[in-house]
C-alpha cells in the first residue's frame, strides 16, 4: 500500500488511515422509515468510492468486541439481555431504537471497529482512523440503549485504548445531540476529558454548561452548549476559546471524535447552519492539535447525520482531510 505525503500550512506527513465499513452494519435494519437506515451508509460508500484516495484506505480486519471488551461500559445484564432479544427477531429498545435479528452482531462489530482501528494505528500501519459505523454509539448508557445507539463505541475504545498504555483520552463531540452516554461514561474519571458542542436545549435533554465533571473527574467535562442556528463561525470561536485551549492544558494521548453531522444547515432533525466546509476545518484542526500533542493518533466514529447528501458529503471532507 502506498503512503500519501500531505502538505498543509508548511508541514508533512506521511499518512495512511485506518478504515471500517462492513457489509454487516447494513444489516443492522431499523426500517426504511426510521432517520437511522442503511441508506446513510449507502450514501457514503457511493460518495468515497468516487474519490481516488478511498482505495489507498488502510481496511483492518475488524473483530467484533468481546463481552469483556463491552462492559468496561456497560453492564453486563444488558449485554445478555440485548444478545438474547434479538432471537426473537426486530423491535425496540425505546420508541426511537429499534434492533433486528442481526443488530447484535453490527453493534459488537462496531465497538470492535475502534479497537480494530487502534490497534493498526498502535502496530504503526497506519496513523490515524475513521469508524463509519452502524448502529452509532454516543447515547447508549451503561444498563439500556437510547436515541439511536445500542453500545458505546467511543467509550469502549477509550477504555481499550488505556489498557493499551494510553491513560489520557480527549474524547470530542461535535454530534447536534449532547453525548449522555459518553458524559455518564467518564463523569468522574479525570484521565478522560469529554467535550461537547450541541444544540441546547434539544434532545436528549443533557449537556449544560455546569456539568463540569463529579470527584476527581471535576473540571473534566466540558459542555458547549449552543443556540438553534449557530454557524460556522460561532462554532469555530469555541474552538478557540475553549476547546482548543483545554487540549493543551490536557494533552491527551489520544484523541477521539463522536463526528455526527447532524448540524449541517441540511440535515432534517437538527436546527444548525454548519455548512460541509465546517467539519472540514474542524477536522484540520484537531488533525493538527493531535500532531502536535500524540503523533497524530485520532480516530472519528460516525454518530448522526441524516440528510444524506450533506451526509455523504461531510463525511468525505472529513476524511479527506485525515488521509490527506
Amino acid at each position: 500500500m502506498s503512503k500519501r505525503v500531505i502538505i498543509d500550512e508548511g508541514y508533512c506527513q506521511k499518512m495512511i488511515t485506518s478504515l471500517a465499513l462492513l457489509d454487516e452494519f447494513w444489516e443492522h435494519d431499523t426500517g426504511s422509515g426510521h432517520p437511522e437506515n442503511k441508506n446513510r451508509l449507502t450514501s457514503i460508500k457511493g460518495k468515497l468510492e468516487k474519490t481516488g484516495y478511498f482505495r489507498n484506505l488502510l481496511r483492518p480486519e475488524i473483530i467484533p468486541a468481546s463481552d469483556e471488551q463491552i462492559s468496561a461500559i456497560h453492564d453486563p445484564d444488558y449485554i445478555k439481555e440485548f444478545r438474547q432479544i434479538v432471537q426473537n427477531g426486530e423491535g425496540f429498545f425505546d420508541m426511537d431504537t429499534p434492533y433486528s435479528s442481526k443488530s447484535f452482531l453490527a453493534a459488537t462489530l462496531a465497538a470492535g471497529s475502534g479497537i480494530s482501528i487502534s490497534d493498526s494505528i498502535i502496530r504503526g500501519d497506519a496513523k490515524n482512523g475513521m469508524a463509519i459505523v452502524r448502529p452509532p454509539g454516543h447515547h447508549a448508557e451503561k444498563s439500556h440503549a437510547m436515541g439511536f445507539c445500542l453500545f458505546n463505541n467511543i467509550a469502549i475504545t477509550a477504555k481499550y485504548l488505556q489498557n493499551r498504555g494510553f491513560k489520557k483520552i480527549l474524547i470530542l463531540d461535535w454530534d447536534v445531540h449532547h453525548g449522555n452516554g459518553t458524559e455518564h461514561s467518564f463523569y468522574d474519571d479525570d484521565s478522560v476529558y469529554f467535550i461537547s458542542i450541541h444544540q441546547y436545549p434539544f434532545y436528549p435533554g443533557t449537556g449544560h454548561s455546569d456539568d463540569r465533571g463529579d470527584g476527581k473527574g471535576k473540571g473534566f467535562n466540558l459542555n458547549l452548549p449552543m443556540p438553534r442556528g449557530s454557524d460556522d463561525a460561532d462554532y469555530l470561536n469555541l474552538f478557540d476559546k475553549f476547546i482548543l485551549p483545554e487540549t493543551d492544558k490536557f494533552h491527551p494521548d489520544f484523541i477521539l471524535i463522536s463526528a455526527g453531522f447532524d448540524a449541517h444547515e441540511r440535515d432534517p432533525l437538527g436546527g444548525m447552519d454548519l455548512s460541509t466546509h465546517a467539519f472540514e476545518k474542524f477536522t484540520v484542526i484537531m488533525k493538527k492539535k493531535a500532531e502536535e500533542l500524540c503523533q497524530g493518533r485520532i480516530i472519528s466514529f460516525l454518530e448522526g447525520g441524516y440528510d444524506l447528501h450533506a451526509l455523504a458529503d461531510s463525511v468525505e471532507a472529513h476524511l479527506a482531510v485525515l488521509s490527506g
